[in-house]
């Protein structure tokens, strides 16, 4: 019997193998075979399968308090887990609204820094739109698809939604104004002034970036003076920083969040993934006390919610997520082993499909090119990202595979994002098979017509 035949999958067009357990950095199929989670999930499971800590305290809350709608109750559980957030948030964001995963909080990030405008300036204010950037990834409702910037995942959808203004991101690799880094005195972040003074500083609301690019381009980093400079931009026009730290927050990156390794402090950030490390759907919005106070000056009400906002599960997910990465230093191991990480791939480049090898701490990501002086990509067909995948998860090791940040249709690029427990032994097992992956693969692409 065919036990999946009643379920809407992903892909009717592949085949999957069947996950029945998980312990630590690996999990199995159901006919044995072992495989280092290299990824994460999709950078979620930042402490590996199976941690007592948080799964006793799950279950703990599950016997003790399993749901109490927020627009009625208090509950002890999302109360902890805020303080346990807000000690080790970057400067004031120490309020959190909790929610259910990325998207929700993205979305309601930028709900709130709407309604800041009318609490602040009444229901006339027409602050209203939120500024992101191209190759960028928000989340999958109709709301962060139009605010967000990725070419395949919007394609589809976007009659169905009002779409925002957008800027170039930070793409050293393939500028999109065929400059050089540093005399382009960081043209891609002064272009936020610019699209602020042709939408008229007067209708923005928000601007909203994530500080490594994640699944779009692959763990894309920014130069050091980009998120100071936007920090800047948004100050002069009185615009809101939001940072989607959803992949890159709670040590991802080797510090508590991505923003943290340029002391900028944002207005509001969003996060999620690993806030939880997959164990409980969880997202969370972490606001100012700038931010606050015109909401507790003002209405005093946050007109949104979903029904699992704030539920308990979630709270003792998060305290217990966050309790066990302080014990255990997971944000110093993130830095060390993404260091001996880093060093290790670089080595990378030496195969014929590897373009750029790029990342912070355990979030790295490799740019694959059918020809590395031209950097042209492989054509959408050949599927190259695909091919690495399954090169990869033939040897045991699953990694995170995406596409078309070139021009929306082309271009491939994957991360590799280990948990942020994982040991120097780890990551030359990881690094190990993922050359060979590489290799195979570049056999495959380089020789197979399209």
């Amino acid at each position: 019997m065919d036990r999946g035949r009643n379920l809407f999958p992903r892909s009717f067009k592949e085949e999957l193998p069947l996950a029945v357990r998980a312990e630590g950095l690996y999990i199995y199929d159901e006919e044995g075979n072992r495989y280092i989670d290299g990824c994460s999930g999709a950078l979620i499971s930042s402490l590996g399968h199976g941690v007592r800590e948080v799964t006793d305290a799950i279950s703990e809350q599950l016997r003790t308090l399993s749901f109490a709608h927020p627009s009625r109750w208090r509950n002890r559980a999302i109360e902890e887990a805020a303080e346990e957030v807000a000690s080790v948030t970057p400067g004031d964001l120490n309020y959190v609204w909790f929610v259910s995963g990325g998207s929700e909080a993205t979305e309601s990030a930028v709900k709130m820094a709407r309604q800041y405008f009318i609490e602040k300036e009444g229901e006339g204010t027409s602050r209203h739109l939120v500024i992101g950037r191209w190759n960028s990834y928000h989340g999958s409702t109709l709301g962060s698809m139009a605010f967000g910037g990725n070419v395949p995942r919007r394609r589809f959808y976007s009659p169905m939604f009002k779409d925002h203004p957008k800027i170039q991101t930070h793409y050293c690799y393939r500028c999109p104004f065929g400059l050089d880094y540093p005399s382009c005195d960081v043209k891609c972040a002064r272009e936020l002034e610019n699209a602020i003074k042709i939408t008229g500083p007067q209708y923005v609301a928000a601007f909203i970036a994530e500080p490594v690019v994640g699944s779009t381009v692959g763990a894309l980093v920014p130069p050091d003076e980009y998120w100071p400079t936007i920090r800047d931009i948004c100050d002069k026009y009185g615009v809101l920083l939001i940072a989607d730290e959803v992949m890159t927050g709670f040590g991802r990156t080797g510090k508590a969040f991505g923003v943290d390794h340029w002391n900028v402090v944002p207005d509001i950030m969003a996060a999620a993934k690993a806030m939880a490390a997959g164990y409980v759907p969880t997202g969370g919005v972490f606001a100012s006390e700038k931010v606050v106070e015109v909401f507790r000056k003002g209405s005093g009400v946050f007109v949104h919610g979903h029904t699992y906002n704030g539920n308990p599960l979630s709270g003792a997910a998060t305290a217990a997520t966050l309790r066990y990465m302080k014990k255990n230093g997971l944000f110093e191991n993130a830095r060390m082993q993404g260091e001996i990480l880093g060093e290790a791939l670089e080595s990378l480049v030496e195969i014929p499909i590897v373009g750029e090898v790029r990342g912070k701490g355990l979030m790295r990501g490799v740019e694959i090119v059918s020809e590395k002086v031209s950097r042209n990509p492989f054509p959408r067909a050949k599927r190259a990202s695909a091919v690495v995948t399954a090169e990869c998860i033939r040897r045991g090791l699953v990694i995170y595979p995406s596409g078309g940040m070139v021009d929306g249709v082309d271009g491939d690029n994957f991360m590799i994002a280990p948990p942020l427990n994982v040991t120097s032994e780890q990551v030359g097992e990881i690094v190990a098979i993922l050359k060979e992956g590489l290799n195979a693969a570049s056999d495959i692409l380089l020789t197979a017509p399209v």
